[in-house]
């Protein structure tokens, strides 16, 4: 465990595992600023938040800051970022004066019931000495789908558009389920990654079994 640890967090003093650090911090901040309806701030705070997701990638590949720290660290702050999006999509749009906003806002649920689906699995990959997947193409694309629809809604979209409220429900639903769609396909990306993981662990344990048999 402490080899692991270690492992974990040799060169962890990066750029971008500094703008993942960030990004975790960002959470609770756009978390108070949406709860009181500071919505212009709150979607500053969520571009924000996203563009340090696309550099921390750039950064860490072009100046080869990779880390397996940044591995973790990465993930966890975009799903962070997600499950508090998704919950307080939720519960604002459950308050709606508009019966079909106020019907589809259960759809919010399926970003936060797969992030914490997500966020159990990759515990539970870690307690067993597993390492959960970096995040591959699909959820990469999942991932800036989201950002870009999400502060869409919050700029445009019924209820809390802070600019004009020119996103009409149907539209808004449309723009979700293609998320919805994204994010789904980006979950069942990793199957193959940790069934290959824990085959590879499965064979490691039995060739160790056999040569102290």
């Amino acid at each position: 465990m402490n080899s692991n640890l270690k492992d974990l967090f040799k060169g962890c003093w990066t750029v971008p595992n500094l703008l993942s650090a960030l990004r975790i911090v960002m959470v609770p901040i756009f978390a108070v600023l949406f709860y009181h309806e500071h919505y212009a701030w709150a979607v500053f705070v969520l571009a924000l938040s996203g563009l340090s997701d696309f550099f921390d990638g750039k950064i860490a590949r072009r100046f080869n800051q990779v880390s397996a720290l940044g591995k973790i660290l990465d993930p966890v702050a975009d799903k962070l970022t997600q499950i508090t999006i998704a919950v307080m999509f939720y519960l604002t749009f459950r308050k709606s004066d508009d019966s079909f906003v106020k019907a589809f806002s259960w759809v919010f649920l399926i970003f936060l019931i797969k992030e914490l689906v997500m966020v159990i699995g990759g515990g539970a990959m870690l307690a067993i000495g597993l390492r959960p997947s970096a995040a591959e193409l699909p959820g990469k694309i999942a991932t800036f789908t989201f950002y870009v629809i999400m502060i869409l809604i919050v700029a445009f979209g019924p209820d809390i558009g802070i600019i004009r409220q020119i996103l009409p429900p149907w539209l808004m639903l449309a723009l979700v389920c293609i998320s919805v769609v994204l994010t789904l396909v980006a979950f069942f990306s990793y199957m193959p990654g940790v069934a290959r993981q824990l085959r590879e662990k499965k064979e490691k344990e039995q060739a160790e079994a056999q040569e102290q048999a």
